[in-house]
């Protein structure tokens, strides 16, 4: 063999030497600090039963109207997320944000992920909690769920609160995701390498760096595992499943949208589009990115204040 094909060999060799050693550590440290991590994680909230599961929830605050708050996809841990919204919003209701399964503090489960059994599984929850009237809100994903919640149990949604939630039709919702590798990229301890190269969705300076840091370890603990995974191929056909479906014509809906989506510019019409499909729709443009509630939690708190008020919205 010639000198440089035998060098090539050795190259590759080498290279392919170094990737195995390095994809070994960071196996093996995922796997170490993940463990210790787990005994670092706070607890909160309370626990219901849900088919033989534990469905972590937390209820807060008190008031004539119960807020339920739902997550958007993937939102390692609800309850701290949605902190700065609750924290203002309990002040004068009773606030209770849901952990579906796979979320936050709440076990996983084996069941599909299809929109019919998440609802049915949050819907329990509530039963369980006695919450039978309420406002929903809901972030990204949650437009889709709640969309299935409203209308299957028109009698217990009083109102429907978006913040910058998913709307049926949108586009981008039939991406195939690879999710093996993606499970194998965190048993690989890669997820971890990542993450310390960015705080991801939690921007601004709302959340202390004990939130921060609490969240950073729910990201670790929860992304990518089997439920979030199932959840996500779900995702294009619950999304299929849902087009063409609105709200039901006499519920409320306040929307708070994204003002200027630079990936979709059709994504403020979307949403005018859902709000005149029933008879009281209301939208209001934010200057910000999806994650409104993160940077404008006292204005949607107050929007909805004003809004809730002159529709006399009462937990019946």
């Amino acid at each position: 063999m010639k000198k440089p094909a035998k060098r090539a060999l050795v190259t590759v060799a080498l290279i392919g030497a170094v990737l195995a050693v390095g994809l070994a550590t960071t196996t093996v440290v995922n796997a170490v600090v993940t463990a210790r991590e787990s005994d670092r994680i706070e607890s909160y909230g309370q626990k219901v039963t849900v088919d033989g599961r534990q469905m972590n929830v937390l209820v807060t605050g008190n008031g004539p109207v119960d807020v339920v708050l739902l997550p958007g996809f993937g939102t390692p841990s609800p309850v701290l997320d949605f902190e700065p919204l609750v924290s203002d919003l309990a002040r004068d209701h009773r606030v209770v944000v849901v952990e579906p399964f796979g979320y936050g503090l709440s076990d996983g489960t084996e069941v599909e992920r299809t929109t019919e059994n998440i609802v049915t599984e949050i819907h329990a929850a509530l039963q369980e909690l006695d919450v039978d009237r309420y406002v929903l809100m809901g972030h990204s994903i949650a437009g889709i769920y709640g969309l299935e919640l409203a209308t299957r149990y028109p009698d217990e949604v009083t109102a429907f609160v978006g913040v910058d939630t998913s709307v049926p039709g949108q586009p981008h919702t039939d991406t195939a995701f690879p999710t093996g590798l993606m499970a194998a990229a965190k048993n690989l301890g890669l997820v971890r390498v990542l993450t310390a190269f960015g705080s991801g969705a939690l921007d601004g300076s709302v959340y202390s760096d004990h939130a921060r840091e609490q969240m950073t370890m729910f990201t670790h603990r929860n992304s990518l595992r089997p439920t979030y995974l199932d959840e996500m191929s779900h995702i294009g056909p619950n999304f299929e499943r849902a087009l063409g479906t609105t709200f039901p014509a006499d519920l409320p809906l306040l929307l708070f949208v994204e003002a200027d989506n630079a990936n979709n510019p059709d994504w403020l019409a979307l949403h005018e589009r859902q709000a005149v499909s029933v008879e009281d729709g209301t939208v209001v443009p934010v200057p910000g990115e999806h994650y409104l509630h993160h940077t404008h939690a006292p204005e949607i708190a107050a929007g909805f204040r004003e809004w809730s008020a002159a529709r006399e919205l009462t937990a019946g």
